[in-house]
């Protein structure tokens, strides 16, 4: 019996690869091919048709890596056709194994019209049906040859990922040009076997439904004829109809399937190519969509949509209608699919006022999900910025992949930081490129965690970055499965469809609370620093222009900037890319990333300086005015405001230490350096405390070797850990600055290829050891870390994250605490026992990890925190990180959570000094240290209203008075959108408005100007 099985199942997939599939084109004729190749980056569609064409044949060499070529294909349908359904097959030299990594077409027809996309499963073109007979065909092709950078081998060292470096060899021989038949029926059985085949395979060995399929197929396989399929094709389908008729039994599982594309903004191909790549796929699912009346597609990134818009208006148009029709879904309501560990708050919503406004403006569709089913983890602040952003669902797949701990559940709230709660789903599919093959459809139906209590699971089904999206073949089998005895259930719906019927069947799911870690892609956090100094730089820049510029604004009718902070935000929002602010993407979407980071810079730096000159006063006083950025109070300059400042006599003193090195003080702190350059003691003078563990050394850097069982750029294995090397040899050992105002000792150190210079700074009336460190790097697969052991026995610490922090644990009780042996900070990480604590504060790094020990001379613990550097991954670029770098990092004795919120603005918002004479009052200021402004600008609406958004940052309940310095009409509460709630706005009473926040409370409000 069970060999009886095994030969059907075995005979099944020859016949179906050996005759059936091939008999779907029983007729064939060649097509008559030309070929231009651009001299450098694509051209203008018109352009590119023009172009004289030089003849190729199939089998002939095309395409050096990065470039396009254009190919028209000509040919006529022979007259027997006539009545039949006739198609161009057009193979540029496809792998199927890799959709969407490698060349890839865009048709067009003779008048500029685009018609679809060509991809590894998408290779047809329809041409008549039916034909009449000896029509002229004419078909042009936009070829890009990208080149295969991941291969089947996704880690080794390759120039292919830059222009400049990926040489100039064709890449891909021409396969298959011709004119077919297509024999729909014949096609129609392949796709019946195929499901039946796929099912049966997953149904119970010995179960009845399985020996029903199985004998279905076999009397199927008997009625053919391998000499004359397509004359027995229909026959064969006869005896399969019954068994395809059979219904799902009623507690089927069901699937809520959507047209899904997943497209990388930027990864193994640099933006540019992005471009083409959704207007191939947009062209593909809205041919695809008139072509099938049940089929629903969805695609999320608001940037990929303008990006159509401006770079290919004719197949915008179509999406347009599409979208109008309810047919084509935008998802997600961002701007991209971002990371979310690294973004700041104002970053973070940002993505969703810029996603959400788009699609508002656009197609007047509101969006209810968050939609990144790519993005490395999810931090405990999104939850209250999804809801801020009036949004109320969540869909991702990634933490699927994490290596040790299975999430427990598919559905579920997911809590937040501050008490939001977000209704959430991961599909149980677990993968976003579904193709509705039988083992994905089973899977869902067993994986599903919350059987018994919701019968319901989404799945994203298509091909992805560039992979052309859902294929007919995918329609047809979601419908036999629509409602067919042993499978689960499948229908094509909107992904608000499927949300709101399962909320409405599943209303009261477990609830996770805090932060979704992934347990993978640690190294993101590291990678590509200057990627991600880039993008903390940006959001600081980004802060202080629209302060600044909404300032002058109000008080001297300075011109507000609104369509350039517009344009440089939807610029910094796109590099939060979740493969480049990561450090993911290949070398050349980082160069072009550094390039634009830099121009945004300068152009910011100009709105600031503009700006701030308006409201500095005469320039030719003789004085300086300094301006304080941050929110909080800095050298008795207000938060948000400026006035000349009179520097104030220092106290600092620095003196050899008897033991070599130096001791540095400034009547807060104490530190000393020992001869090795290393921090042996940071005292805190008031609090009559040391810092540095005993025995121990801080600011210690360390290097570890670094490779990753898999995804170089993307992962660090625990196992690093295994092996490290302490940098304690030392180049020189030099006093950099001995000033009553500030004190400084500079050490430098050689190691490998690479040399690591650091000023140690203490400041007057600053309580902070202040860490510059500059590397000249040139390691390979290696990682570098600097480490602070501190005298503190905590379970937990904080970590900054969006509107707040979360803690994690210090210890490794369980698996879960084990595996997030990495972790994201922004500003600060920040340490303590009851009454006294720590804090490290960062300009630019993102990843750290934090240990405990057991002293064996006094049995204290000692808490080792260590930021990340850099690392020298060779995938997907080579060069990762080669080059300098330079760092800020200062550590904080003695610091509450206020201190550790403080001193992170501080080292990330400078002062700034301008000639000039003014006082300049803030435009609007809180009374309570715990309440943070994180932004302050005009209205988006150019009504001439000033926006203010603040949140409680220290964990507790807070009350505050906000003033403006302006007069008040009316303050509206609003959404991150600045649309008024419509309830809940603050009372004005004597131009203070009384607020009372939660802990880590988000609250965006828009002053009316009287």
């Amino acid at each position: 019996m069970h060999d009886d099985r095994s030969l059907v199942e075995s005979r099944l997939k020859r016949v179906l690869d050996e005759r059936i599939r091939p008999a779907v084109h029983p007729e064939s004729v060649p097509l008559e091919v030309g070929i231009w190749t651009a001299p450098d980056e694509p051209v203008p569609v018109a352009e590119g048709l023009a172009a004289p064409r030089t003849p190729i044949a199939a089998g002939e060499r095309w395409g050096a890596p990065w470039s396009t070529s254009w190919l028209t294909v000509t040919g006529t349908v022979p007259t027997a056709w006539a009545g039949r359904t006739v198609e161009a097959i057009i193979d540029l030299g496809f792998d199927k194994n890799m959709p969407g990594f490698q060349c890839e077409g865009l048709v067009y027809r003779p008048d500029g019209t685009p018609v679809k996309g060509l991809n590894p499963n998408n290779q047809w073109v329809r041409v008549a049906a039916p034909a009449v007979g000896g029509e002229a065909v004419l078909l042009h092709v936009e070829a890009a040859a990208n080149p295969v950078v991941l291969d089947y081998h996704p880690f080794l060292p390759t120039g292919l990922g830059d222009k400049a470096t990926a040489g100039s060899e064709p890449q891909y021989r021409l396969a298959r040009l011709e004119l077919v038949v297509f024999d729909e029926t014949v096609w129609q059985l392949a796709l019946d076997l195929e499901v039946l085949g796929e099912l049966m395979a997953e149904l119970p060995v010995d179960g009845a439904r399985r020996w029903e399929l199985l004998r279905a197929v076999e009397r199927a396989l008997d009625a053919i004829d391998l000499q004359d399929v397509n004359a027995t094709a229909a026959a064969a389908r006869s005896q399969l109809a019954e068994v395809l008729a059979a219904p799902a039994v009623p507690s089927a599982h069901r699937i809520s399937a959507v047209g899904h594309a997943h497209i990388d903004s930027a990864w193994l191909w640099p933006l540019r190519e992005t471009v083409r790549k959704v207007a191939r796929t947009t062209a593909n699912m809205t041919a695809l969509l008139t072509d099938e009346p049940d089929f629903v597609y969805t695609m999320s990134q608001a940037q990929q949509y303008a990006w159509i818009k401006e770079h290919r208006p004719e197949v915008y148009a179509k999406v347009k209608q599409a979208v109008a029709e309810g047919r084509f879904v935008p998802a997600g309501g961002m701007w991209v699919e971002s990371d979310t560990n690294m973004p700041g708050s104002e970053a973070m919503a940002r993505q969703f006022v810029h996603g959400k406004r788009f699609f508002l403006e656009e197609f007047g569709v509101e969006n209810e999900e968050a939609w990144l089913p790519d993005t490395f983890g999810f931090t405990g602040g999104l939850p209250q910025i999804i809801k801020a952003a009036g949004s109320k669902w969540l869909l991702t797949q990634k933490i699927s992949w994490s290596q040790v701990n299975s999430f427990p559940h598919h559905t579920f709230w997911w809590e937040g930081i501050d008490g939001s709660r977000i209704y959430t789903h991961f599909p149980p599919i677990d993968t976003y490129n579904c193709s509705m093959k039988g083992s994905e459809i089973a899977h869902a139906a067993r994986n599903f965690k919350d059987k018994g209590r919701a019968t319901r699971s989404l799945a994203p089904t298509g091909w992805g970055d560039g992979g052309g999206g859902t294929t007919r073949e995918m329609i047809a089998k979601a419908a036999r499965l629509r409602d067919l005895e042993g499978s689960a259930t499948v229908r094509w719906e909107k992904p608000a469809e499927f949300f709101a019927k399962a909320q409405a069947e599943y209303p009261e799911p477990p609830v996770w609370v805090g932060e979704l870690y992934l347990e993978l892609h640690r190294a993101t956090l590291t990678s590509q620093a200057k990627t991600k100094q880039g993008n903390r730089a940006s959001e600081n820049l980004l802060r202080e222009a629209e302060l600044w510029a909404a300032t002058a604004a109000v008080r001297c009718g300075f011109a507000y900037p609104y369509q350039e902070l517009d344009r440089i935000w939807k610029t910094v929002l796109l590099h939060q890319f979740h493969d480049i602010l990561p450090g993911s993407s290949i070398a050349w979407v980082h160069r072009e990333a550094e390039q634009t980071y830099a121009a945004v810079a300068e152009e910011l730096t100009g709105i600031i300086t503009v700006a701030q000159r308006a409201l500095a006063g005469d320039g030719a006083s003789g004085h300086e005015v300094v301006f304080n950025a941050t929110p909080h109070e800095r050298s008795g300059i207000a938060a948000g405001g400026a006035r000349e400042v009179v520097d104030s006599a220092g106290d600092c003193s620095l003196h050899a230490r008897p033991a070599g090195g130096f001791v540095l003080s400034n009547g807060l702190l104490r530190v000393e350096v020992d001869g090795r350059g290393l921090v042996v003691s940071a005292y805190d003078l008031a609090g009559r405390r040391e810092t540095i563990a005993p025995g121990a050394a801080a600011n210690l850097l360390q290097l570890h070797p670094d490779f990753p069982n898999m995804w170089d750029a993307w992962d660090v294995d625990q196992f690093y850990r295994n092996t490290v090397t302490d940098l304690t040899d030392l180049d020189e050992l030099a006093i950099a600055a001995d000033k009553p105002q500030a004190v400084a000792v500079r050490v430098a150190r050689s190691f490998g290829d690479s040399r690591v210079t650091q000023t140690l700074t203490l400041t007057a009336g600053a309580k902070r050891l202040d860490l510059d460190t500059e590397v000249d790097w040139h390691e390979t697969e290696k990682f570098l870390k600097a480490a602070f052991p501190l005298d503190l026995h905590t379970e937990r610490y904080a970590a900054e994250t969006q509107f707040g922090h979360q803690y994690r644990a210090t210890h490794t009780n369980t698996s879960w605490e084990a595996a997030k042996f990495e972790a994201c900070n922004h500003r600060f990480t920040h340490f303590a026992e009851p009454g006294w604590g720590v804090a490290l504060v960062t300009a630019s790094t993102y990843g750290h990890d934090v240990t405990r020990t057991v002293r064996a001379a006094d049995h204290g613990t000692t808490t080792t925190v260590r930021v990340s550097l850099l690392r020298a991954p060779r995938f997907p670029d080579p060069q990762t990180d080669q080059g300098l770098h330079r760092f800020r990092h200062a550590l904080v004795p003695g610091a509450t959570i206020g201190d550790a919120v403080r001193e992170g603005y501080a080292i990330n918002l400078p002062e700034r000094r301008l000639p000039g004479d003014a006082e300049v009052a803030p435009l609007v200021g809180v009374d309570n240290d715990a309440v943070v402004v994180s932004a302050v600008k005009l209205a988006d609406d150019a009504s001439g209203d000033v926006v203010v958004r603040l949140y409680e940052a220290h964990g507790g309940r807070a009350r505050t008075a906000l003033r403006a310095s302006f007069p008040l009409s009316a303050v509206r509460a609003c959404d991150l959108l600045e649309r008024p709630l419509g309830e809940g706005d603050p009372e004005l009473a004597e131009g203070a408005v009384e607020l009372t926040l939660r802990p880590f409370q988000l609250v965006t409000l828009r002053l009316v100007r009287g």
